[in-house]
């Protein structure tokens, strides 16, 4: 009969190449703040210490996990200039959170949170995750190419009133997806748009996707001066195309849908429209890396 407790890899893992497989292998690697500092240690120098006040090369390992510079004098935490700097949380709290945040496959709402670890509040759970989110949206992003279909949804809850593009009281969002040959879709990007005139797509689409890529859209007045001169455009009317809107740009409403699902079933439909961006970047993150391994 096979034993029910999970394997853990006798080893040391290596930063930026391993992961732990289950949260009993975690809690043997990162078993104390030592073990994080080591691992935050290799991922920020590689094996080379660089002080990041003076770039010197030239350092020595204290007691307390610090790095002492022998050229500017400094003393230099692993955690500087990262999301955990001047942290009075354990940085295995940190690492748990983050190990809960990038193993469930739906990522882990600030209330779950905040059950899982044992935390005194819902903010210090909330204000984590924020941490890891802003992390998420800084992080470098390459421009969408190739096929790409752009379109706008809105956000927010059930409220009677005007409907679709410019409801009272919804957050209006602007979507690019990749189209991949023959079929699939790959990489999605999505920000929050003031309105959908065609100043604001233009900056959307300049930002957003590589010149000389074909973007098909629907047949709003303000795509053709949008995307003109560096793209190719195609756009199609939904009401003369005798079709409905996902059959004319499926890849952008089934990344809506799915947005929308996932904001419904992780975090329970509730946002701040002023971390609604934080949320959309976070849904990115994980779409774009779905097939990674």
């Amino acid at each position: 009969m096979e034993s029910s407790i999970p394997k853990v890899r006798p080893i040391s893992p290596k930063a930026g190449i391993d992961y732990p497989r289950n949260y009993a292998e975690f809690l043997a690697w990162f078993h104390n703040d030592e073990a994080c500092l080591d691992y935050l240690d290799w991922i920020r120098c590689k094996g080379v210490f660089t002080c990041p006040s003076c770039h010197g090369t030239k350092g020595w390992s204290m007691k307390d996990g610090r790095w002492w510079c022998d050229v500017c004098r400094n003393r230099v935490s692993a955690t500087a200039g990262t999301i955990f700097h001047r942290t009075r949380t354990p940085l295995t709290v940190w690492f748990a959170a983050a190990w809960h945040l990038t193993s469930a496959k739906n990522g882990v709402s600030a209330k779950t949170l905040h059950r899982i670890l044992g935390f005194g509040s819902y903010q210090t759970a909330w204000a984590m995750l924020h941490r890891f989110r802003c992390a998420i949206s800084n992080a470098g992003h390459d421009m969408l190419s190739g096929q790409v279909e752009v379109d706008e949804t809105v956000f927010g809850g059930v409220r009677h009133g005007k409907r679709g593009r410019g409801a009272e009281g919804k957050v209006l969002v602007a979507i690019a997806v990749e189209l991949l040959s023959p079929k699939g879709f790959g990489r999605c990007r999505l920000q929050i748009i003031r309105n959908a005139d065609t100043e604001t797509l233009k900056m959307f689409i300049q930002n957003h996707i590589k010149p000389g890529s074909t973007i098909y859209t629907d047949g709003l007045p303000s795509y053709p001066g949008a995307a003109k001169d560096e793209y190719i455009h195609h756009g199609t009317s939904i009401k003369g195309s005798g079709k409905d809107a996902n059959e004319v740009l499926p890849g952008v409403h089934r990344v809506a849908a799915l947005v929308k699902r996932w904001l419904m079933g992780t975090h329970q439909g509730s946002f701040e429209e002023d971390h609604l961006q934080a949320y959309l970047d976070e849904f990115s993150f994980r779409f774009n890396r779905r097939k990674s391994t």
